[in-house]
């Protein structure tokens, strides 16, 4: 039974429509990589499955139980369960680097700060990150911030973690700090979807990769079969374009 899957999922803003009927799925501990050209509803596929976006059709599992995203309730509870790093870090930058990862758990879920700080300082020694506890947002790099953006979301436990462009506004020279740490992630068997640019990255870390393009999956294989042999035309097309640069 996957883990996290999504059935004829189709979606919209306004009169445009961004997924056409999409069906994908994650096993339990998989990494899959989410490529394609901008604009072809990468991004908008993890929206849905944190509740920011109502697909206008389809269903959204967990654990083979149907997600009602119009109810308030389970929309809460899908939350609790995938937690999502965007491209922008969103650090509280009055905060300190551990009061920004504790915050989610102690304001959104209530818990006590005594039983969140060990699991904080956990997460942050997971991501490099125990020497800059008491440090600013506007004390650390790109990449330093992105982390804690990463901690902060493995603070909250989630049994999914979804990855929207981690490293798109890094310079080039902070994009492996950030990289190690999702390979680590990978490693320990936590089920991940990544959505990126960075092909070398997606090739090396995903079980699956699925290619994406105007609201569709067009097509999905292992690495070997997506970046190496291609079935569809499109897929061959942009393969083509990004492995020539």
């Amino acid at each position: 039974m996957p883990h996290l899957e999504l059935d004829n999922v189709s979606a919209s803003y306004g009169a445009l429509r961004v997924l056409d009927g999409i069906s994908l799925s994650v096993e339990r501990g998989e990494t899959l990589g989410l490529i394609g050209p901008s604009g072809s509803g990468k991004s908008t596929v993890l929206r849905i499955l944190t509740g920011l976006l109502k697909p206008k059709a389809g269903v959204v599992r967990i654990a083979g139980k149907p997600v009602n995203l119009g109810n308030a309730a389970e929309v809460r509870a899908l939350r609790d369960r995938a937690a999502i790093v965007f491209q922008q870090y969103n650090l509280f930058q009055n905060l300190t680097v551990l009061e920004n990862v504790m915050i989610a758990p102690t304001k959104i879920r209530g818990r006590k700060p005594a039983d969140v700080r060990p699991e904080a300082l956990s997460m942050l020694e997971k991501v490099g990150l125990a020497d800059k506890l008491q440090s600013y947002p506007d004390q650390l790099s790109g990449g330093q911030q992105q982390r804690v953006a990463i901690a902060r979301s493995l603070c909250l436990k989630p049994d999914i973690l979804l990855l929207d462009e981690v490293t798109a506004a890094l310079d080039p020279e902070l994009v492996s700090e950030v990289l190690d740490t999702i390979r680590e992630l990978a490693q320990e068997g936590l089920t991940m979807l990544i959505v990126s640019h960075e092909m070398g990255f997606i090739r090396e870390i995903s079980a699956r990769v699925a290619f994406m393009a105007d609201g569709k999956v067009i097509e999905m294989g292992s690495p070997a079969e997506i970046f190496d042999n291609p079935q569809m035309d499109r897929t061959n097309y942009f393969v083509s374009k990004i492995l020539r640069h």
